[in-house]
């Protein structure tokens, strides 16, 4: 898979993991990813993750299925 730059991208099948601790919320995943976000940040970027990825298993249940053209 390549990103909009036209690099490639490694994609995970895991889950990272989530703890909070001291009031933030601390994310490790894979590709050494380790991140704290403060809750608030943390709530957005659940909220962004679970929208896209639902586009994204629409995008992989769609692949191949033929379009309407444009008119």
């Amino acid at each position: 898979m390549s990103d909009e730059t036209g690099d490639e991208t490694t994609v995970y099948p895991d889950p990272s993991e989530v703890k909070a601790r001291e009031g933030a919320v601390h994310v490790e995943g894979p590709d050494a990813v380790d991140v704290a976000l403060t809750p608030e940040a943390a709530e957005e970027t659940a909220l962004r993750l679970e929208n896209e990825g639902v586009r994204a298993r629409g995008q992989r249940r769609l692949k191949g299925v033929p379009r309407p053209a444009k008119d």
